[in-house]
C-alpha cells in the first residue's frame, strides 16, 4: 500500500487536475486569513491601549453611566529588601556607575535600570530608624539613625555644615562661604538683592546644596528653594535636606537639561559648589540661563569672585583666578546678563528683560549662538544640553519677574502662560483653584493629620495647575509638584504662581532617597498612566520614597481603586476607602498609611 501511494505522487499531474489549483489557493487563503489576523490583534491592541484610558476617564466624569468591571487583582505579599537597599536610588545607583561614561560627570545622570532589573521587593528602613523629628525643629536637628553617615560630619566639621551629638546630628547652619551662619550670609544677600524682602521674589534653586542650609533659612523669609545636588561622595545631601523637611531632589548639570521648564525660577545661587561654569562652551551657566525667568538673578559665591582677597585659599594664583573671573563676566555678558550687584565674596548678576539684548547674537561669529534647532524650550525630561542660548518667547511679557505679581498674590492670579496649555484658560485656572480649596477641606476630614506638624514633606504626584499644593499654602508643609513628562506642559503655571516643582516619568523611579516624603497624593494617576506604566511598578516606588507612618491619598477611578488597594496590603499599608466630596460612585478616595517595620536581617 505504502509503495503504491508512493507510486501515485510520483506521477507527473495533468494540466487539467484540480488539485493543481485548490492547494496551492488554499494554502494561500489560509496564509492571508492568518496575516490579517495578526494585523487584526495588533490594531486591535494599540486601539485598546488608546482609548482604554479614555473610556474610564468618560465613566469617572459622568456618574450616570454604569462603571466597568473593576480591574481586579490577586493578593500578593511582597519581600523585604536586603539590608544594604536601605538607600537604594535605583536611577542613581552608586553600584552602576561604572557602566557609564566619566566625562562630564555623565555617570551620576539618571540611568534607570532596565525592566528585567527592577526590584519587587520592600526598601527597609535602617535600623533603629525613628519617627523624624517634626517641623520646624527637624531643621536644626535630626536623628542620626535616620541618615547614618559619618563620612559627611567627619569632613565637613570644620566647615560646620553639621555635627553630631549623641544620637542626632546637629545643623548650626554653617558653610564653606558663611563661615558666620547662613542668617549672616542671606542678610548680606538681601541687602544686594531687595527684592528678596518684599515678596518679588519667591522661587529659587540651589546647585550643589551641601545639606541644603541656605534653602531652610529662605524658607523663614518666605522663598521657597529646589535644593539640587547630585548622588555623591557626600553620601546623602539631599536626604539629609529632607530629613530636615527641606525642599530638595537629586541632580546634577551635566549632559542633560534639569527637568524644570524654561523661564521658571525667580533666583538661581550657588555658594563654592564647584562647577566648571566657564568649561565646555559654558554649557551649564546655558542651563541656568535658560530655567531663570527674565529678570531673575544669578548668585555666586567663591572662586573667583573676590579673588583679590581670596586667591590664596585656593591653591591658585592671582593671575589664573583674574582670568576666571574676566571670562565668567564676560560669557554672562554675551548671555544677556548684567552685573546687578557685589560685595565681599557675593556677586549678582541679572538676567536682561529686554529681548532686543538676543539681537547680538544673530551675527554668524557670535558665541553663544541663538538655538534654533527646533527643541522645545520647556523640554526637560532626558533632553541632551545645548551650547546655545535658548531666547525667552517675546510673546510672554507677563512672565518676567517685574511683570509677575508680588508674593502672595501670584498664587492666585492666573499666569499668562496658563494660555499655552491646551485647553487652558483664565476660567480653567480659577476654576481647578476652587475646586481644590473643596478638596482639600474634605481630605482633612478625612485625614485629620493633614494641616498639621506630623505632615510637612508632600509630593502631588501628578498636579496640573498646582491646585492641591495652593489650597494648603498655610499649612505647614511644602509641596512638589510633579508633571508627567506625557502629560500637557502645565509646568510653567506652577512655577508662575510661586510654587515649584519638576517633570517625572512615573514609569521610571524618581530623583530622590527613600523614606522622603510624609504624604503622596494622587489623583487620577493610574488611569491616565496605566496603559503605560505597570500600576505595581509604581506603587513600589511610591512605598520607597514615604516615609514609614507616612500617609497617601489616592483619588482614583472606581475602575482601579480596589486593585490599589489590594498591592497596597501586600506593601504593609493599612487603607480604607472613602467617597468624594461628591460622593458618587465612579470616583473613591483611598486614605492608606504605611506601616513601620524593621529589616530581618539588621543586625
Amino acid at each position: 500500500m505504502k509503495q503504491k501511494d508512493d507510486n501515485k505522487h510520483d506521477k507527473p499531474l495533468k494540466p487539467n487536475d484540480k488539485s493543481s489549483k485548490v492547494v496551492p489557493m488554499g494554502i494561500m487563503f489560509v496564509v492571508l486569513c492568518g496575516f490579517s489576523f495578526y494585523l487584526g490583534g495588533i490594531f486591535c491592541s494599540e486601539k485598546n491601549r488608546f482609548t482604554s484610558t479614555q473610556e474610564v476617564a468618560k465613566a469617572v466624569e459622568s456618574p450616570k453611566k454604569s462603571v466597568s468591571t473593576p480591574v481586579q487583582v490577586k493578593s500578593v505579599s511582597f519581600p523585604q529588601c536586603s539590608a544594604d537597599f536601605q538607600d537604594y536610588t535605583p536611577c542613581t545607583d552608586p553600584k552602576r556607575w561604572m557602566k557609564y561614561g566619566r566625562h562630564r560627570l555623565t555617570f551620576m545622570e539618571r540611568h534607570c535600570p532596565p525592566a528585567f532589573d527592577r526590584k519587587e521587593c520592600l526598601v527597609p528602613p535602617p535600623d533603629g530608624y525613628k519617627e523624624p523629628i517634626r517641623w520646624p525643629k527637624s531643621k536644626n536637628e535630626c536623628w542620626y539613625r535616620n541618615v547614618p553617615y559619618d563620612w559627611i560630619n567627619k569632613q565637613k566639621s570644620n566647615q560646620h555644615w553639621l555635627r553630631k551629638e549623641g544620637e542626632k546630628f546637629y545643623f548650626p547652619g554653617g558653610g564653606t562661604m558663611f563661615p558666620n551662619g547662613v542668617s549672616a550670609y542671606v542678610d548680606l544677600m538681601q541687602n544686594l538683592i531687595p527684592g528678596m524682602k518684599d515678596g518679588t521674589i519667591r522661587t529659587a534653586i540651589d546647585t550643589g546644596c551641601g545639606v541644603a542650609s541656605w534653602g531652610g533659612d529662605l524658607l523663614d523669609r518666605g522663598i521657597l528653594t529646589v535644593s539640587l545636588a547630585p548622588r555623591d561622595n557626600h553620601e546623602a545631601q539631599v536626604q539629609f535636606a529632607l530629613e530636615r523637611g527641606i525642599p530638595a531632589i537629586l541632580g546634577i548639570i551635566s549632559t542633560q537639561r534639569l527637568p524644570f521648564p524654561s523661564n521658571s525660577f525667580d533666583m538661581a545661587h550657588c555658594s563654592r559648589c564647584l562647577i566648571p561654569w566657564t568649561e565646555f562652551g559654558g554649557i551649564y551657566l546655558l542651563e541656568v540661563h535658560r530655567i531663570l525667568r527674565p529678570g531673575g538673578f544669578w548668585v555666586l559665591s567663591g572662586p573667583p569672585v573676590n579673588y583679590e582677597n581670596r586667591w590664596r585659599g585656593w591653591n591658585t594664583t592671582v593671575e589664573e583666578q583674574k582670568s576666571d573671573y574676566e571670562k565668567l563676566q564676560e560669557l554672562l555678558t554675551s548671555m544677556c546678563f548684567k552685573l546687578y550687584n557685589k560685595k565681599d565674596d557675593i556677586a549678582v548678576w541679572q538676567k536682561s528683560t529686554d529681548n532686543s539684548c538676543y539681537k547680538q547674537l544673530d551675527t554668524l561669529d557670535s558665541y553663544p549662538p541663538k538655538c534654533d534647532d527646533g527643541t522645545e524650550p520647556d523640554s526637560g525630561w532626558y533632553t541632551p544640553l545645548r551650547p546655545c542660548v535658548v531666547v525667552p518667547d517675546p510673546k510672554n511679557k507677563k512672565s518676567s519677574l517685574k511683570a509677575v505679581a508680588k508674593w502672595p498674590e501670584r498664587l492666585h492670579v492666573a499666569p499668562e502662560r496658563v494660555a499655552d496649555v491646551r485647553g487652558g484658560s483664565d476660567g480653567a485656572f480659577k476654576h481647578d483653584d476652587s475646586k481644590w480649596k473643596s478638596r482639600v477641606q474634605h481630605y482633612k476630614k478625612l485625614l485629620p493629620a493633614l494641616g498639621t506638624d506630623k505632615i510637612r514633606n508632600v509630593m502631588d504626584m501628578n498636579t496640573v495647575y498646582g491646585g492641591f499644593a495652593a489650597a494648603l499654602v498655610e499649612d505647614p508643609l511644602w509641596v512638589m509638584n510633579v508633571v508627567s513628562s506625557y502629560a500637557p506642559n502645565t509646568l510653567p503655571v506652577v512655577f508662575d504662581r510661586g510654587l515649584i516643582g519638576t517633570f517625572h516619568d512615573w514609569c521610571e523611579a524618581f530623583s530622590t532617597y527613600p523614606r522622603t516624603y510624609d504624604l503622596l497624593h494622587v489623583d487620577g494617576l493610574f488611569t491616565t498612566e496605566s496603559h503605560r506604566c505597570d500600576m505595581k511598578y509604581v506603587l513600589l516606588e511610591m512605598d520607597r520614597i514615604l516615609r514609614p507612618n507616612g500617609y497617601v491619598i489616592i483619588r482614583e477611578s472606581s475602575y482601579f481603586v480596589d486593585a490599589v488597594a489590594t498591592i497596597a496590603k501586600g506593601m504593609k499599608w493599612g487603607c480604607h476607602k472613602e467617597s468624594t466630596e461628591y460622593d458618587i460612585e465612579t470616583e473613591k478616595v483611598l486614605i492608606c498609611q504605611k506601616k513601620l517595620w524593621y529589616s530581618k536581617q539588621s543586625s
